[in-house]
């Protein structure tokens, strides 16, 4: 993602126009939701705890159904009345399910706390329930304590990304605190919980790009929450000794198979796991989970050639919200801005200011046009990437070596 950005002056272009989406098709018949896979012994438990859960967040028992299937052992739970298709983008904008943001405390330099405007933990929750997707919950995930620690590893990683005002390095190097990193590395006096808060207590001392930023606030999120908030030495112990286990805690977080789409993609990486995250297929048009890393794909085939230009990494903070590392936009982009900004490149729209007159409007059809994967001509790839559910599952060995 570049410095370029489009700033609220696309508003008054008249590109931005999230109110004139014509709504999506109906939700699909297929299961979604979260689903539990249990040992039929254990299905009664969960539906009781997952009762307690979903009284807790204020959600409407009304709109929630719960589904058994004793038979194959699963129980799922789902979001009734949608009228958006598979889009979560504008769950805030239903009435009927109360969503408000949460107000939290965070860690800043000097041992001082901030409070910070974040996503809820129940839009994360409704956005799981939703139409567009499955979150399977199995073996020793089958209790509702999993499903907790996920969604609150997620508003963990939204809430760090929410103020972020990092450098863009403009095709030039990345640079680091060397207090605390040398080129990516970590020095070796310094704890990773350390280094990785000082990218956030001294963004000054920092430039970067999208990618790399992405890498840092899932780093971030996934071992701050076990650490601080969860309080779980041997999770928050876990997840460090995987971050570590090359000592390049940015290395390899995700997947390798989330860029199998790239020309020069080497197939033996296929089976390379990611250190804290994993690949989630098939995902549905528009369908977002506050905390998913997403990539939108520059498909022009001349700018994508320039560095720092071949596609946005982009974090989804709720409330039809993305990323913004390094602040040119407000501190966040809707997502038909995040759409727009993507496709200016073609225009060679690199800067908002220098580039403004090159702008192309676009219109209500062009977005929903760009909202399909580039398969069928848009710019969103169909996968969404988001963190192990550590504690609750057998987390695949970074040792094995690819194969063909």
């Amino acid at each position: 993602m570049g410095a370029a950005a489009l700033s609220l002056m696309l508003t008054f272009l008249g590109v931005v126009c999230e109110a004139s989406t014509p709504p999506q098709a109906a939700p699909s018949t297929e299961a979604y939701g979260v689903q539990f896979s249990c040992l039929p012994s254990q299905l009664d438990h969960v539906s009781q705890d997952m009762s307690r859960y979903l009284q807790q967040l204020g959600m409407p028992a009304d709109l929630i159904q719960e589904t058994f299937d004793r038979a194959q052992g699963t129980v799922t739970y789902s979001l009734l009345g949608s009228k958006e298709g598979t889009s979560t983008l504008s769950l805030g904008l239903r009435p009927e399910l109360s969503i408000q943001d949460e107000v939290v405390l965070l860690p800043a330099k000097n041992h001082k706390m901030r409070r910070v405007t974040t996503v809820s933990k129940k839009e994360v929750l409704l956005a799981l329930l939703h139409p567009g997707r499955l979150t399977k919950f199995k073996g020793k995930a089958c209790e509702v304590k999993a499903l907790i620690d996920h969604v609150g590893v997620r508003q963990n990683t939204v809430l760090w990304t929410e103020l972020l005002e990092w450098g863009w390095p403009e095709g030039g190097p990345a640079e680091w605190n060397v207090r605390y990193w040398r080129s990516g590395t970590p020095t070796p006096d310094v704890p990773l919980h350390e280094a990785l808060n000082d990218m956030f207590f001294q963004q000054g001392k920092y430039k970067m790009g999208c990618y790399a930023a992405s890498k840092v606030v899932f780093a971030q999120g996934t071992l701050d929450y076990y650490r601080r908030v969860k309080r779980d030495p041997a999770t928050a112990r876990t997840v460090e000794r995987r971050l570590l286990s090359d000592k390049e805690p940015l290395v390899d977080l995700e997947p390798r198979r989330m860029w199998n789409f790239e020309t020069d993609f080497d197939p033996l990486e296929l089976q390379r796991p990611g250190k804290v995250l994993r690949l989630i297929d098939s995902v549905a048009a528009k369908n977002f989970v506050p905390g998913d890393w997403a990539y939108f794909l520059n498909t022009d085939l001349r700018t994508n050639q320039k560095t720092g230009y071949e596609g946005s990494n982009a974090v989804y903070l709720g409330r039809n919200r993305f990323d913004d590392y390094y602040n040119d936009n407000r501190h966040y982009y809707t997502y038909q801005e995040k759409l727009n900004e993507v496709y200016q490149w073609r225009n060679d729209v690199f800067s908002r200011r220098r580039d403004f007159a090159k702008m192309q409007p676009l219109t209500a059809q062009d977005y929903e046009r760009l909202s399909a994967t580039p398969e069928d001509g848009g710019l969103v790839m169909g996968f969404r990437v988001a963190p192990y559910l550590f504690g609750y599952e057998d987390l695949p060995d970074l040792t094995a070596q690819p194969t063909d």
